[in-house]
Parts: C-alpha cells; structure tokens; sequence
C-alpha cells in the first residue's frame, strides 16, 4: 500500500497506485514528482545538518513513464552555505523522464513579519466530497480522497488528501508529501471533459513560503485555454491554516 517500494539506493519500483489519468498504463506523474523531492531531501540531509528548507520546485516532464522501475539522480548545481540549487532526475531504463531544479534555502526567525494577502479558501469540511474517478480513470486519482466547491468549468477550491504513503517503510517529509499531490490540479476543475481534449501539462513550478501542516493540502485553482493551443493551470496551495504557496502547470491543448 504505497505509491514506490525502494529497490536499491537511487531505485523505486511504481506500484498499481501510481496508473495515471490520461493512460493508467502509464505513472500518474504527481507521485513521481513527489518522490523526486524525498530524493533531493535525503541527499540534503545526507550531506548536511541544518535542513535547508524547500523554497522552490520546478520540474520539466521529458516523456511518459511506464509503470515500472524508476532511477533517481540527485546533483548539488550551485552549492552554498545558506542557499542551494540541487537537481534531480528521474529516468526509466536509462531514459530522463523528468528533470527537477529545486532551490533549497535557510530559514529565519520572521514571525512578527508573517502574512499574505491571499485570500483563504473554505476549509475541507465546509465542502462537499467529490469523486475525481467520474472523470478520470488510473490508479493515482482513485487513491484520492477531494473535497470540492465548484465555481465554473475550469474554477475551483478544494481539498486533497490520499491514505496511500509515498514510498514504503520511510518516513517522508510534509514537503515532499505535498509534492506528491500537487500535479492532481490539472483534472480537479476541467474547462472541457477529457473524452473530448487532451490537455496534458509539460511542466510544474510550485513555490513556498510556508512548510505545509496536516494531512488535507488545499487549492484554489484556474484553469485558462488560449486560442493557440497553449493552457496554464494556475493553483494557489493551502494548508488547514492558510495559504503555502502557488503551483503552476503550462498545458499542450489538443482537440481530437
């Protein structure tokens, strides 16, 4: 019951949980990139003691990933005493699949300066269960727990959870937790219905400026079409107390 079981020091083998929604054949990328993160964190920790906290994570999605065996590579690019540029990589059968530049940076006592003018979205129990699975079909969206106020095609807030771990037997931060869920954004508030345009994204950038607490990660998310077949998921990301972040995905718009 996990999403990777390890198979060796840099390598994950894919359980049924990861089959994604455009092809459940396929990895449901969102606990791809989320594995990506426990990497870059266990290389971190490995090498130093102060816990740089995860400021940024940008990731380019190279290609489709089998359900299959998976090798992480984890490179330190621009190495610093307070900040840090790290990469990762993750490639099937030899075959960059993802690649991943996250900047890594030292925390401050800055209390007395904390907010945001984001606005807060209802919290999970004030919003209605709903199930992604009438969309989507895969492994990973059936693992997911949402719940949803829909406001129009492409507009919503909602909460997200899942029960499933992301790798077996190891303890995984909060951070890469939520690095886990955050590609189920594209799919959670559609503009038009999958059976009838491909909008894959090739991309995900999220930034942080809070560490997320508790088991539900929120989003407050648009969805915009232009009339080149470009598109843009553009999510604010919350935890129970407030919003964390943004996370950002450019889509490829296909009719069929």
């Amino acid at each position: 019951m996990s999403y990777f079981e390890r198979t060796g020091p840099s390598t994950y083998r894919a359980t049924h949980h990861v089959g994604g929604a455009w092809e459940p054949n396929e990895q449901h990328i969102a606990p791809a990139l989320g594995l990506m993160t426990h990497a870059v964190e266990l290389d971190r920790d490995a090498r130093r003691d102060d816990t740089l906290a995860v400021g940024r994570l940008s990731y380019d999605i190279l290609g489709i990933i089998p359900v299959d065996e998976v090798d992480v590579e984890v490179t330190v690019l621009r190495p610093g005493r307070t900040i840090e540029l790290v990469e990762a990589v993750l490639a099937h059968n030899g075959r960059a699949a993802v690649r991943l530049r996250a900047w890594l940076m030292q925390t401050r006592a800055t209390a007395e300066l904390e907010g945001t003018s984001f606005p807060r979205i209802a919290p999970p129990e004030d919003m209605e269960p709903w199930d992604p699975s009438a969309v989507w079909p895969g492994g990973f969206i059936a693992s997911a727990q949402v719940r949803r106020t829909q406001v129009e095609p492409g507009r919503a807030s909602y909460w997200v959870r899942t029960p499933i771990p992301l790798v077996a037997d190891e303890k995984v931060s909060a951070v890469a937790s939520a690095a886990g869920l955050l590609d189920i954004a594209n799919g959670m508030t559609v503009r038009a219905h999958p059976k009838d345009i491909a909008f894959p994204n090739i991309d995900l950038t999220a930034h942080f400026f809070a560490e997320p607490r508790g088991e539900w990660l929120g989003f407050d998310t648009t969805v915009s079409f232009g009339a080149n077949g470009l598109g843009l998921t553009s999510s604010v990301v919350h935890d129970a107390h407030g919003p964390i972040g943004t996370a950002s995905q450019v889509l490829t718009v296909r009719p069929s």
